[in-house]
């Protein structure tokens, strides 16, 4: 009788475990769980605020057991650390062109890839907006004395110069020395809001994450569209928990937060 007892008492305390422990459904309805792991996630400066938050949903709802380690940086910045051999396990771009060098080279996982996101460009001001910069029609003034940018590896310094181009100011700027770059869309940022440029072009997000005020948006097709793309790298020796991770980014409590920031669900 004791003997039993203690069975039933074990297997009463397997099936608690197994309770409380995330469950996640594979594609035959099966319940299945992932080994634990670290996962090395390279993402675009501007989710650094967004992902550092989902950071904690993942863990706290999703896979306990799988721990995220972000490195934040230009698109630019992190390809060229992953054609160099850095390891890493899902790299989310700013930018299709970034991804594309990668897929080009082998080093994605093709069938891994979406398009997660959308963002926006937008004109910003440091606080009292001190130089009464309005409008893109303004960069071409004598209003303007500097602007900050990012730098031609980086895609908000990229949709930048289409912008400008469009504009038909970007030589001007270029030849008249007013632009400064940032080696990401952060370092743009910090750089108006700490009075470094009467204006910058930065995305919606980083905008809104540092408190500037926006004060004009890029004409209508002056510029690609803004899409993050997000892809398990070839290499990972975690596939399926990389997987996981990005059908989590898909899900309705990460598009929550996304939204919340100023991003818009890729399409």
């Amino acid at each position: 009788m004791k003997k039993a007892f203690a069975l039933i008492l074990a297997l009463a305390m397997v099936f608690a475990v197994t309770a409380c422990k995330p469950q996640v459904m594979d594609g035959d309805g099966m319940v299945n769980e992932a080994e634990p792991c670290t996962l090395e996630v390279f993402a675009a400066a501007s989710m650094t605020e967004t992902l550092t938050e989902l950071q904690k949903v993942w863990n706290e709802k999703y896979e306990p057991d799988i721990e995220l380690v972000f490195t934040f940086d230009s698109s630019g910045t992190l390809k060229t650390q992953i054609e160099e051999g850095a390891v890493c396990d899902v790299f989310i771009s700013a930018a299709q062109k970034q991804m594309n060098q990668l897929e080009e080279l082998g080093l994605i996982d093709t069938q891994s890839r979406i398009d997660l996101l959308e963002n926006k460009c937008t004109l910003v001001v440091p606080e009292g907006n001190p130089a009464g910069i309005e409008s893109y029609e303004d960069l071409g003034t004598d209003k303007l004395t500097k602007i900050a940018l990012g730098n031609s590896d980086v895609p908000v310094g990229q949709y930048s110069e289409e912008i400008l181009t469009y504009m038909g100011i970007w030589d001007e700027l270029n030849s008249a020395q007013k632009i400064t770059f940032g080696d990401n869309v952060k370092t743009v940022t910090k750089t108006v809001a700490e009075m470094g440029a009467d204006c910058g072009i930065v995305y919606g997000t980083d905008a809104a994450a540092a408190g500037l005020e926006v004060v004009a948006y890029p004409p209508e097709g002056s510029h690609s569209p803004i899409i993050y793309p997000a892809a398990i790298l070839a290499n990972t020796e975690h596939p399926e928990q990389a997987n996981r991770f990005l059908t989590f980014l898909q899900s309705e409590d990460a598009k929550a937060v996304f939204e919340a920031a100023g991003f818009a669900i890729a399409h």
